[in-house]
């Protein structure tokens, strides 16, 4: 049993966001096998009630309050200090002191970063600076956010364009930083993986893929999961955080291009955005053929009783938790092509895929005219990812790293 440093820039209870879902579980792996010492942020007030859950694992937890207003104001310091914003977004000075403390006790084996944010915290020096470590250290960096700032830039105009590239250019000089200090860096997919590779080639001998998985268990189809859906509609799902820029535009260009062509034959079909903290954009969509949902209890009524649940994401990154869990779930999926590329299964077997509108709306007519098919392509996806995506089979791969690391490591000072 190791004593393991986490870091990560969210609470990971509950897991009710893509984020919050790969820390939730890395957390409770760890927390199974070693002590943990967690040091975080609250985002969310909501959040605070299950802090008592996150103490009940963990060795013992620092969880700064961090207000998302006053954050976004304090990143632009990161303008004058020539760094990314995103680390002035996180800087705290109580978590800074915490992990100084903490680490001066002389008990920690090994450091694991999730995402590259809060690697500032990792490092000996002063937040923001990466001095040689004393301490082991394993970065889950989950996507390249420099590239993805990248994307950004290019879907905005100035002077938002400019901000997002520049955001981009100085988080990837960062992660290059990072990665180059850390025994082993993992990323959510094959793809990311390679990205990153290429993006640092410095660092590519010590870059792993970690896929992300989905609790089975939790998300299988069950008698007490009653329809929130009108008796008669053609229920069509998306979820996800909607207060994500990609998922915002995901939305927002499903109902407005493909949505009214679906309706022209299926006029039941309804489009349902069900997720925490939607947008004005995505509230303005809310009307007699798409409902928005916000926040719910669970998630599971609404993928269960699914006509089709949909993907259409143009700019996210990664191994979409969205797509496992409605594959889980039974019901058939179409998924934006670039997306589904980085799950383990076979389009048109266990999903369907698309990229233009026109696709999107010929895939979910097909699962909408034939029953008997949406259900078999749903069991098969379940199939799939019962075989694939377990989270423990998912974290053996960081089990195996932890465990070089910390064999036979001196105490740390």
């Amino acid at each position: 049993m190791a004593e393991i440093l986490f870091l990560t820039h969210r609470l990971p209870w509950p897991p009710n966001k893509g984020d919050k879902v790969r820390s939730h579980h890395v957390l409770k792996h760890l927390a199974a096998r070693h002590r943990v010492h967690l040091g975080t942020f609250i985002d969310d007030a909501d959040d605070e009630q299950h802090l008592p859950a996150v103490q009940a694992v963990c060795a013992s937890v620092h969880a700064s309050r961090l207000h998302p207003r006053s954050a976004r104001i304090s990143s632009l310091s990161g303008l004058l200090r020539n760094e990314p914003l995103t680390l002035a977004y996180y800087r705290d000075a109580a978590l800074d002191t915490w992990v100084r403390r903490l680490r001066q006790g002389g008990s920690l084996d090994a450091v694991l970063v999730f995402s590259s944010s809060m690697a500032q915290y990792a490092s000996s020096g002063a937040p923001g600076g990466l001095p040689a470590l004393a301490l082991p250290l394993l970065v889950d960096f989950v996507d390249v956010d420099s590239a993805k700032w990248t994307d950004y830039a290019g879907a905005h105009r100035w002077p938002m364009s400019w901000l997002y590239r520049r955001e981009g250019l100085q988080l990837l000089s960062y992660e290059r930083a990072v990665a180059a200090r850390a025994q082993r860096s993992f990323f959510a997919t094959e793809k990311e993986t390679d990205l990153f590779r290429g993006l640092a080639p410095e660092c590519a001998g010590r870059v792993t893929a970690l896929n992300n998985g989905v609790d089975v268990q939790h998300f299988m189809p069950a008698p007490q999961h009653l329809s929130p859906f009108a008796e008669g509609e053609l229920p069509i799902v998306f979820t996800g955080a909607m207060d994500y820029w990609p998922n915002i535009d995901a939305v927002t260009w499903f109902a407005q291009d493909m949505l009214p062509a679906l309706r022209q034959r299926w006029p039941a079909a309804r489009f349902h955005i069900v997720g925490r903290s939607p947008s004005p954009a995505v509230r303005a969509l809310a009307g007699e053929h798409v409902a928005v949902s916000g926040t719910v209890p669970d998630v599971r009524p609404y993928l269960q009783h699914a006509a089709a649940v949909v993907a259409p994401l143009r700019l996210a990154r990664g191994i979409q938790n969205k797509v496992l869990e409605a594959m889980a779930m039974a019901r058939p999926v179409v998924a934006a092509s670039a997306c589904a590329q980085a799950i383990a299964a076979t389009p048109g077997e266990h999903f369907l895929t698309a990229t233009e509108p026109a696709d999107y709306v010929a895939r979910l007519s097909v699962l909408l005219s034939d029953s008997a098919a949406a259900a078999a392509i749903g069991h098969a996806g379940r199939q799939r990812v019962q075989q694939a995506y377990g989270w423990d089979g998912q974290l053996a791969v960081l089990d195996e790293h932890l465990a070089a690391l910390t064999q036979h490591q001196p105490q740390a000072a």
